[in-house]
């Protein structure tokens, strides 16, 4: 099943709120993404940032299903949310 971009945005508009909730991950993204405190909301609004946001996600399998059972997500979700959002597209090599 594949999401749309619009679906996907809300699914990477919830992590970063989840994310803004969790007082030690969140220095960790903004130190990984080199987002300030006082530009998160205005970021929230690129689908290329909101990206960056679920690929922080997906680099913990833990952060995922922190994320996913705080939603009731499945566990596949921020990755499918990932492929609609650019950047997110899945490179085929043959």
């Amino acid at each position: 099943m594949s999401l749309s971009q619009t679906r996907a945005e809300e699914i990477a508009l919830a992590c970063l709120g989840w994310l803004a909730a969790n007082e030690d991950l969140l220095p960790v993204f903004m130190g990984a993404s080199g987002v300030a405190a006082e530009d998160l909301r205005a970021s929230a609004e690129d689908p290329h940032f909101l990206g960056a946001v679920l690929d922080f996600l997906l680099m913990d399998d833990a952060w995922v299903m922190g994320f996913c059972q705080a939603q009731g997500l499945d566990y596949d979700v921020p990755y499918q949310a990932r492929q609609a959002l650019p950047g997110g597209e899945q490179v085929h090599w043959t």
